[in-house]
C-alpha cells in the first residue's frame, strides 16, 4: 500500500504536534532523493526522514542516523543557507492531497524575518521535495522536472509552484452529501473504483472499506445506485471523513500469514481476517512497515545468484527428464520384438525364403498377427534380428529407468531448494542454503584460503493454540536436523503431499494432541510449501518413528508408509510465532 491521503493526514497532524515551534539544527542529504532534518523543540530532538524515491517515497520521524556524503549536494547546501536554523511554524496538508507543507520562518542576510515552505510530494514516481518562497515561487527542488519530462508542470527554479491537477478529483473533506451522490451516480464503474477515482487521497483499500462499512457490494455499478443507497453511502463516507477531520486515527499494520500486507491509520473492517499490530504513532508504523518490506526486498536481491543457480539446474534437468521419458517410451515396443522372434522360431518352418511377412497366431493373446520379414535374410536370421532388437531395447530401458529416477530425484531436490529460497527471511537463511548447494556440487567448492561460513539460521518455532510447540525447517539441512536429530519417536511429522515443502515437527511431550493443533501444524506445512498460493493443500502426517532416511539421498529426502492425510488451508495468521 502506498501512502494515501488518509495516512498523510495523520502524519501531518503528528508532525505538526511534535515539530511546530522547533528549530532546524541539522540538514543532511544521505541519498540523492532523501533528506534528514534534525529538529530541536524545547527538550526534545527529532530526526525527520524525507524520501522522494520513485519506488519508495516516505516521511516519518526516526531514531536512525544515515551516513551522508563528505561533500553536501547543492540542494542540501541551499537549504542550509536559507533555513539552517529556521523555526518550523506549522506542518499541514492541503485538502487530502498526498502532500505535506512545512512552513519555516528564518532570518535573511539582512536580518529580516522571512518565510519559506518545504513542500514534500509523496506521489509515487512523481514524488519530489520542493523549496518555495513566500510567494510560492520555486527556489529549487531535489528533482528537476523540465518541460520535456512533463507537459503538465515544470519543477524548476523561478517557476511558480502549483499542485498538479489530479484528474479533476474532488476534495473529500469539503464534499457534501448532495455533491457526493450527484458525482458518484455519474460513474460507469464499480463502486470502490468510483470512490478512489472521484476523491483525492482515497486509496483502493479505503474505497473497499467505505463500501464494507455501508454493507454494500464494492463490485456493484455506481451509476446503478438508488437514491437511498447513494445517500447511505454518502453518509458512511462523511462519517469516515469526520474521523479524519477530528484526528481520530489508529495507526496499525495488518499482517497476512505473518507478512506485512497493509498499513492504515483508520480501522479496516474489510480486512477483519488479517491480524493487526497497533502503533502509538504514524512514524513508528511507517518505519516498522518499510523496514520489514526493505528486509524482504534485500533478501530477494541477495538470493538472485542462488536462484539463478537453482533455476538453471532445474531447467537443464527438466529438459533431460523429458528426453529420458521420451526415450523410455520408445522402449515399450521391446516386448513386441521378443514375441516376433519367438513366433518366427515357432512357425517359421511354414515360411518360404524371400517372404516379406509372416502371419501367425500370437499364443499370448490368441490373436493372429502379421510379422514383417526381411526377404534378404533367412527365417532364423529374421528371428535373431528381432531378439537382438529386444535385448538392445531392454538394456536401454533398464538404464533409462535408473536415470529417469535419478533425474526426477534431482528435480525434486532443486524444487525443494527453490521453495527454501522463497521462505528465507534473513541473510543467515541464505548462508545455509548456499552451503547446502556447495556440498551438493551446484556451487564451486571453496579454495584453501576461504573460510567456512558461520551458520546461525535456525528453524521457525511456533506455538499452537493449545500450547504445543511446532518447528518448521527453512532448508533441507534443517529439515534433516529436525526430523532425525531433534524429533523423538512420538512426535508428529507433517509435509505437503508430493510437492516441495518444509518438514514440520509437532512436539507432543507424551501428551495427547487435540485436533486443532493437528490442523495448525498441517496449515504450517501447507504454507511453507510450493502450494502456498493454493486454496487447499493435501498434507501427509505420520509419527516420526515411521520416517526413514533414503540411503545416499540428498538432505531432506525421506520415505514412509501407512501415513495419514488431511487437507489444509495455507493460512497461518492465527498461529503464534516465537521470535
Amino acid at each position: 500500500m502506498a501512502l494515501d491521503g488518509t495516512v498523510i493526514s495523520a502524519l501531518a497532524y503528528e508532525l505538526d504536534l511534535k515539530l511546530s515551534g522547533g528549530r532546524i539544527s541539522k540538514i543532511a542529504q544521505p541519498e540523492t532523493d532523501e533528506l534528514l532534518l534534525t529538529i530541536k523543540n524545547q527538550k526534545d530532538t527529532y530526526k525527520l526522514t524525507i524520501s522522494a524515491s520513485a519506488s519508495l517515497p516516505l516521511m516519518y520521524i526516526t531514531d536512525q542516523n544515515k551516513l551522508s556524503p563528505l561533500t553536501a549536494p547543492n540542494f542540501c547546501m541551499l537549504l542550509r543557507k536559507h533555513i539552517g536554523s529556521g523555526r518550523i511554524l506549522k506542518v499541514s496538508q492541503p485538502g487530502l492531497e498526498r502532500i505535506i507543507n512545512i512552513d519555516i520562518e528564518h532570518l535573511d542576510e539582512m536580518g529580516d524575518l522571512c518565510r519559506k515552505t518545504l513542500i514534500v510530494e509523496l506521489m509515487g514516481k512523481h514524488s519530489n521535495i520542493i523549496f518555495c518562497d513566500s510567494d510560492a515561487m520555486i527556489i529549487d527542488s531535489i528533482k528537476h522536472v523540465p518541460a520535456y519530462m512533463s507537459s503538465v508542470r515544470e519543477v524548476l527554479p523561478g517557476r511558480s509552484y502549483f499542485i498538479p491537477d489530479t484528474m479533476d478529483k474532488k476534495n473529500p473533506l469539503a464534499t457534501n452529501e448532495e455533491e457526493f451522490t450527484e458525482v458518484l451516480k455519474q460513474k460507469h464503474m464499480k463502486l470502490s473504483k468510483a470512490l478512489y477515482t472521484t476523491f483525492t487521497g482515497i486509496s483502493p483499500i479505503i474505497g473497499e472499506e467505505v463500501c464494507h462499512l455501508a454493507g454494500m457490494d464494492s463490485d456493484a455499478q455506481a451509476n446503478e445506485l438508488s437514491d437511498i443507497e447513494a445517500l447511505h453511502l454518502a453518509r458512511t463516507f462523511m462519517n469516515l471523513m469526520d474521523d479524519i477531520k477530528n484526528h481520530n486515527f489508529a495507526p496499525q499494520i495488518l499482517y497476512e500469514n505473518d507478512m506485512p500486507a497493509e498499513f492504515s491509520v483508520l480501522p479496516l473492517s474489510c480486512l477483519s481476517t488479517f491480524t493487526s499490530k497497533a502503533y502509538p504513532t504514524v512514524s513508528l508504523m511507517l518505519e516498522d512497515y518499510y523496514e520489514s518490506k526493505n528486509r524482504l526486498t534485500r533478501i530477494r536481491q541477495k538470493s538472485v545468484d542462488l536462484r539463478q543457480v537453482v533455476s538453471t539446474s532445474l531447467e537443464r534437468n527438466r529438459r533431460k527428464y523429458d528426453l529420458q521419458l521420451k526415450q523410455l517410451k520408445d522402449t515399450e515396443k521391446m516386448d513386441k520384438y521378443k514375441v516376433y522372434g519367438e513366433l518366427i522360431n515357432t512357425y517359421g518352418y511354414e515360411v518360404t525364403d524371400g517372404s516379406k511377412e509372416m502371419k501367425a497366431l500370437n499364443y499370448y493373446t490368441g490373436e493372429e498377427i502379421t510379422i514383417p520379414l526381411d526377404p534378404m535374410l533367412s527365417v532364423r536370421e529374421n528371428a535373431q534380428k528381432y531378439f537382438d532388437k529386444y535385448v538392445k531395447l531392454k538394456r536401454t530401458a533398464d538404464a533409462l529407468t535408473t536415470l529417469t529416477a535419478e533425474t526426477k530425484d534431482e528435480i525434486d531436490y532443486l524444487e525443494s531448494v527453490s521453495n527454501n529460497l522463497d521462505i528465507a527471511l534473513a541473510e543467515e537463511d541464505l548462508v545455509q542454503i548456499k552451503e547446502e548447494l556447495r556440498e551438493a556440487g551446484y556451487i564451486k567448492k571453496r579454495g584453501a584460503k576461504d573460510k567456512k561460513a558461520r551458520i546461525t539460521s535456525k528453524p521457525l518455532h511456533y506455538i499452537s493454540s493449545d500450547g504445543f510447540h511446532i518447528y518448521v525447517g527453512k532448508n533441507n539441512l534443517q529439515n534433516d536436523e529436525l526430523t532425525f536429530s531433534f524429533a523423538t519417536g512420538g512426535d508428529w511429522w507433517f509435509h505437503a503431499k508430493g510437492i516441495a515443502g518444509s518438514h514440520v515437527i509437532l512436539k507432543t511431550e507424551g501428551k495427547e494432541v487435540p485436533d486443532r493443533t493437528f490442523e495448525e501444524a498441517a496449515a504450517l506445512a501447507a504454507y511453507y510449501s510450493k502450494s502456498r498460493e493454493s486454496d487447499k493443500v493435501e498434507i501427509d502426517y505420520i509419527k516420526k518413528k515411521e520416517i526413514r532416511k533414503v540411503p545416499q539421498a540428498k538432505p531432506g529426502f525421506v520415505i514412509y508408509h501407512t501415513n495419514y492425510s488431511m487437507v489444509a488451508k495455507p493460512d497461518i495468521g492465527g498461529i503464534r510465532i516465537v521470535e
